[in-house]
C-alpha cells in the first residue's frame, strides 16, 4: 500500500488529541457533501424542466423539419425535396408556409403567425393531443377556410372558441410601397372562419400567436406561387434512427437546405434554459470553493496536532515529499469522501422527488405539473464529481504546502 496514502487514511479515520479536529474534520465532510447535493439536485431540476419542455412541442412540431439556408420560401418541387417521399424512412411528407399577419376581430388587432399546411398534417404529430372544443379537423372546404387560433391569441382577441364573425386577416402586399392616402390598399386580406377548436401548446410562442389554417389560403394571402412553400415537414417510421436519418437528408440536400430536429427547431428556448444551467453551475461551484475552507481549516490544524509524529516519520526515513503528500492526501480524502456522500444524497432526493413529489411548485392550479420535475443525468453526476474532485484538489495544494513549509521549515 501506497505509505502515505496508508499514514492519511489513519489520521483520517483516529481519533486525535484535540477533539475539535474531529469536529472540524466532520463539517469539512459535510459541507463539501451538500455543495455536491446541491450542484446534483440544481443540474438535475433543470433538466427536468428541460424535458417537460421538450414534450410540449412534440405535438406541433415535427419529426424533421427541411427549410432554405437563405430566404423565406423554396419550390417545394425541387428534385431533391421529391427524393424525400421516396426514402424508406419517412412515413410522411407535409408542406408548409408561414408568414405573420395581422388578425383583426370585432375591432381588436393582433399580431399572429398565419401557419398553412397540408391537408395531411393531422397525420404529421399527435395534434389532436392539443386540441380542444367540439368540431372536425377541418382546415378548408369548397366555401371558406377555417382556423384553428391558439387559446391565448384568441383569448386577446376576445372571442370565444366558436366565434361569430369571421377573424379579418391582412398581409402587406409584397413588393409594393404603403399607400399614405389609402393604407388599406397596400394590404391583401382574407377571412378565416372558426373550426370550433382551439390548441393549446402551453408555451406563450404557440398559444399567444399562431393560427393554424390551410395552405392554399397562405399563399394566396402571403402572394406565393402554387409550389412555394417555407418548410418541408417530415415525419419518420417508427424503427427509424432519427439522428441517422437526419445525417442523410442532409447529404441528399446540400448546402441550400438546412434540416432541424425537434430541439434545433426550439433552438433559442434550449439555449436559454442551458445558459440558466450554466450560471447556476457556476455559482454552485463557487460555493463550493466557499466550503472547501472548512477543508483547509481542518488540515491546517491537523499539521499543527501531528508535529511530533512528523518528526518521528522523519527520522524514520520519510523524505519532506512523503510527509507533504500525507496531509495532501488527507484532503483528498475528505473531499472524496464528501463528494460521494453528497451526490448519493442528492441522487435518493432526485428519486423522492419523482417518487412523491415532495417540494410542490404551489396549489393555484396555474402550474403544467404539481411539483418541481427532475431528471438525473449520468454525464451531470459524473461533471459534478469530477468539478467536487478537481475543485477540493486544487484549493488545499497551496495551503497545505504553505502551512507545512511554515511549521516544519521546508518542504
Amino acid at each position: 500500500m501506497n505509505f502515505p496514502f496508508y499514514i492519511a487514511r489513519r489520521y483520517l479515520f483516529s481519533k486525535k488529541s484535540h477533539n475539535a479536529i474531529n469536529v472540524i474534520s466532520a463539517i469539512s465532510v459535510c459541507g463539501v457533501a451538500l455543495a455536491t447535493l446541491a450542484l446534483v439536485c440544481t443540474l438535475s431540476v433543470f433538466n427536468g424542466f428541460q424535458d417537460l419542455v421538450s414534450t410540449f412541442f412534440t405535438a406541433f412540431d415535427p419529426q424533421l423539419k427541411v427549410v432554405p439556408v437563405e430566404g423565406k420560401v423554396f419550390d417545394g418541387q425541387d428534385e431533391r425535396i421529391r427524393n424525400l417521399k421516396s426514402m424508406p424512412e419517412i412515413a410522411l411528407v407535409s408542406e408548409s408556409l408561414e408568414d405573420n399577419a395581422l388578425v383583426q376581430y370585432q375591432g381588436r388587432q393582433a399580431m399572429a403567425v398565419i401557419k398553412g399546411m397540408e391537408d395531411n398534417f393531422s397525420e404529421l404529430t399527435p395534434i389532436d393531443t392539443i386540441l380542444f372544443g367540439r368540431g372536425e379537423l377541418l382546415l378548408h372546404d369548397e366555401v371558406a377556410d377555417y382556423a384553428v387560433p391558439g387559446v391565448q391569441l384568441l383569448a386577446s382577441l376576445g372571442a370565444g372558441v366558436r366565434f361569430l364573425d369571421p377573424l379579418e386577416i391582412y398581409a402587406p402586399k409584397r413588393g409594393a410601397k404603403v399607400n399614405m392616402a389609402n393604407p388599406a390598399a397596400s394590404f391583401n386580406s382574407g377571412n378565416l372562419f372558426s373550426s370550433g377548436l382551439v390548441f393549446a401548446v402551453n408555451q406563450e410562442k404557440y398559444d399567444g400567436s399562431y393560427i393554424i389554417t390551410s395552405l392554399q389560403f397562405a399563399r394566396k394571402l402571403f402572394q406565393y406561387a402554387g409550389n412555394e412553400v417555407s418548410a418541408v415537414n417530415l415525419k419518420l417510421k417508427p424503427d427509424a434512427d432519427a439522428g441517422a436519418v437526419k445525417a442523410k437528408i442532409e447529404e441528399m440536400l446540400g448546402s441550400d437546405f438546412r434540416v432541424l430536429d425537434r430541439y434545433e427547431q426550439q433552438a433559442d428556448t434550449f439555449r436559454i434554459m442551458e445558459i440558466e444551467k450554466l450560471i447556476s453551475y457556476l455559482f454552485l461551484t463557487f460555493i463550493l470553493a466557499i466550503a472547501c475552507f472548512n477543508v483547509i481549516g481542518s488540515l491546517s490544524m491537523l499539521i499543527i496536532d501531528k508535529r511530533d509524529d512528523v518528526e518521528t516519520l522523519r527520522n524514520l526515513g520519510a523524505d519532506e515529499r512523503q510527509l507533504l503528500r500525507i496531509f495532501l492526501f488527507e484532503g483528498r480524502m475528505i473531499s472524496c469522501i464528501g463528494a460521494v456522500a453528497g451526490i448519493v444524497l442528492g441522487v435518493l432526493l432526485c428519486w423522492l422527488q419523482q417518487t412523491f413529489g415532495l417540494i410542490s411548485l404551489g396549489t393555484s392550479g396555474s402550474f403544467i405539473v404539481d411539483a418541481y420535475p427532475v431528471s438525473v443525468h449520468f454525464w451531470d453526476v459524473a461533471l459534478v464529481f469530477f468539478t467536487v474532485v478537481a475543485v477540493s484538489f486544487l484549493s488545499v495544494w497551496y495551503p497545505v504546502r504553505y502551512f507545512f513549509k511554515k511549521c516544519f521549515g521546508k518542504e
